[in-house]
């Protein structure tokens, strides 16, 4: 199980490193009797100067006063930030020597010397530690947003699915009913099955593979009705799923296209689905013949459902995914790989 650790036990954990290294450096060249007093003199300063200058700097000088007013207004805000705790940690620190008692083995102008030299390391620490977490997190904002933008665009996109496929299907219903009305049932039960699926999985970002099968041969079912005997449609599926995940609705696009620009127009027709499921990824195959009047106007982009596709691919799957779509001999054909 991955433990997963938050900013803020990050920060801790980064504190506790920090001055604990800071507090053996200092005390480790005093002498034995004088440990104790050092590590209490130290542990003192980091809590009254040391700390609270690190923290200032890096949660408000650094947040607040670089982005928005700049390099040179932060240097000089820090510069006066440490000459005020310079003062202060100067006054602290011969206090507590005259508590103690050992005032008079020290000077103070070495005091004062030490303890500024001590706070502009502080300052410089704190400094880069502050400046990496800035761009750290301004990279995690870029990323957020470019998020935020791709992720409305993809449901932008999945929105134009629904409509548009069911535009064509409410189409297919009204030729039956007018024609063949015994057949409008069928079709409706099917159809009640293909917007269940739309309704209820599509919003999903993945979804088993078997599922996004099942619609597509319901799709194909529902054709099959619509068609009879006019439109021969050869659907071939070669291996099972098993837990492989996928975008909803991501295979009936091409399908689709097919019925749509295969079918009018057309002596014999000819819709050819060949569908290959691996463990790694699978292989989708659509071929359908094209009328001679329309073979050289058709573009590979063309269409909304193809633009959309494509876009999605590019977004969901932009380096596992091989999508070749050609017009050429009286035929379409698309090929799709993809890595699930």
């Amino acid at each position: 199980m991955k433990v997963q650790i938050t900013d803020t036990q990050k920060k801790v954990l980064f504190h506790m490193s920090l001055w604990s290294i800071w507090i053996f450096l200092s005390v480790s060249n005093a002498r034995d009797e004088e440990l104790i007093n050092r590590t209490i003199m130290i542990c003192s300063m980091i809590l009254s100067t040391h700390l609270p200058l690190f923290l200032l700097n890096t949660e408000w000088l650094i947040p607040h006063i670089f982005p928005k007013k700049g390099a040179v207004v932060y240097f000089w805000s820090l510069m006066g930030v440490l000459a005020a705790f310079s003062f202060f940690h100067y006054h602290i620190f011969m206090w507590m020597g005259e508590c103690q008692g050992t005032i008079t083995d020290w000077n103070g102008h070495k005091v004062m010397m030490k303890g500024t030299l001590a706070l502009v390391m502080v300052a410089a620490i704190s400094t880069g530690y502050g400046l990496l977490n800035y761009v750290v997190r301004q990279e995690q904002k870029q990323q957020e947003k470019k998020q935020e933008r791709l992720q409305s665009e993809l449901s932008f996109l999945r929105s134009q699915i629904s409509p548009h496929f069911i535009f064509n299907v409410l189409n297919s219903l009204v030729y039956l009913i007018r024609s063949k009305s015994e057949l409008a049932e069928p079709v409706i039960i099917k159809l009640s099955e293909l917007m269940r699926y739309m309704l209820y999985e599509s919003e999903n970002a993945r979804i088993p593979l078997e599922k996004e099968i099942a619609y597509l041969q319901n799709y194909i079912e529902l054709q099959k009705i619509r068609f009879e005997e006019d439109v021969e449609i050869r659907f071939h599926i070669d291996g099972t799923a098993t837990d492989q995940l996928i975008e909803p609705m991501l295979l009936i696009p091409f399908v689709e296209n097919a019925y749509k620009h295969g079918v009018s127009m057309l002596e014999n027709p000819l819709i050819d689905i060949d569908l290959k499921i691996r463990d790694n990824g699978l292989d989708l195959s659509v071929k359908n013949k094209v009328a001679p009047a329309t073979a050289d106007l058709k573009d590979a982009g063309t269409g909304i459902g193809l633009r959309n596709v494509r876009r999605r691919l590019e977004l969901l799957y932009p380096d596992s995914h091989v999508l070749h779509i050609a017009s050429e001999n009286g035929w379409f054909t698309v090929h799709l790989h993809i890595d699930t």
